[in-house]
């Protein structure tokens, strides 16, 4: 019998090939970020990043979790772990995990339920967020006894702020979906069983738009966007031009003269 995967990867969208849906698939496990289910998370982004056909990534959870963060059984099996293989071991879980951040098309997370620590961090990477009506976050790190960690203390941040997540981070506190979306934590709230299809239906339309000017897009705001307004005029001089040089870029305009919808080939 050939053994389930931890990662479900589906194209569950008839004629639009380029949107990917990703599903954490451990729900006895609240999804939790164990050894198999990294690896394969490793393996599939890694795939990804080489698909030129990708226009828009979906993430979801498989159950009534969306991730419930690390499993962090192997810390109670290792006792005597030094920091220095706690630091190397925890370098690589991070960046295998916010690899999905490399990717240059958008990705959105559905929080179909919890998020909880890195599980959070992972929802945080993405550069959409939205909820189900039940989702409820949390960074509960401090009430583990530990520091935050996956970026925890950069991408929570960028989401809310800096006063916000202080608060967020130093009581561990569980916001629920309402409050997520008024802080700026997700960008919307569905009911539970129209989320996924909301979301795809978000992605199907950014997957619709021109790739290219996508991509570009998303370079132009990572990292939390450029370091001043006139490094931004400096991209926007050299990214706009590579767009108008594009085929996609008449082709919108003669849809919009002739009141249909484009037809985008990215070239």
């Amino acid at each position: 019998m050939t053994q389930a995967q931890p990662l479900r990867v589906e194209r569950p969208m008839a004629g639009l090939g380029g949107v990917v849906l990703l599903t954490l698939d451990l729900p006895e496990r609240r999804n939790a970020m164990t050894a198999p289910l990294t690896d394969s998370w490793a393996h599939v982004v890694a795939g990804l990043r080489e698909d030129r056909d990708l226009r828009c990534v979906v993430v979801t959870g498989e159950g009534p979790a969306f991730c419930a963060g690390g499993d962090l059984s192997w810390i109670v099996e290792e006792p005597d772990a030094s920091v220095d293989g706690l630091r190397t071991r925890m370098l690589r879980f991070y960046r295998t995990w916010l690899s999905i951040r490399d990717l240059e098309v958008p990705v959105i997370a559905a929080l179909n339920g919890p998020a909880i620590g890195a599980g959070l961090c992972l929802a945080l990477a993405c550069d959409l967020r939205y909820a189900s009506a039940e989702a409820v976050l949390s960074m509960p790190f401090a009430a583990l006894g530990m520091h935050p960690g996956m970026a925890a203390t950069w991408l929570l941040p960028e989401a809310v702020g800096v006063p916000r997540a202080r608060e967020l981070l130093f009581t561990g506190r569980r916001v629920g979906a309402a409050e997520a979306a008024a802080i700026g934590l997700v960008h919307g709230v569905f009911p539970a069983d129209d989320l996924l299809r909301e979301v795809l239906d978000i992605a199907a339309g950014i997957a619709a738009r021109a790739p290219v000017a996508i991509r570009l897009t998303k370079a132009a705001l990572a990292r939390g966007g450029h370091a001043s307004y006139a490094d931004a005029l400096e991209w926007e001089a050299l990214a706009q031009p590579v767009t108008l040089a594009t085929a996609d870029v008449r082709e919108g305009v003669a849809a919009q003269v002739e009141q249909r919808r484009p037809r985008f080939t990215g070239r």
